[in-house]
């Protein structure tokens, strides 16, 4: 696994709460990491999981941003989304 990828992915157990943007630019590694010839089964394995918790990660900051976001009602009123 090249050193900056293992870097990478080793974050996502270190840093619980990292941006949406980090997040992202790490599943793009994981995804180039797979598309490597040279990866290993159990080295994809790894990869995977890697990628399926980042997801995880983003879906679940996505859902809390959604819950925080205000929408406008039809009297002007802000309500919570």
């Amino acid at each position: 696994m090249s050193n900056k990828i293992k870097e990478n992915t080793d974050n996502i157990n270190k840093e619980p709460d990292i941006s949406l943007e980090e997040a992202f630019d790490q599943i793009e590694n994981v995804i180039e990491r797979l598309e490597e010839e040279d990866i290993t089964l159990d080295e994809s394995f790894k990869a995977y999981q890697d990628g399926m918790k980042l997801l995880a990660y983003c879906n679940g900051k996505i859902d809390k941003v959604e819950k925080q976001v205000l929408k406008i009602n039809e009297n002007g009123e802000l309500d919570e989304f």
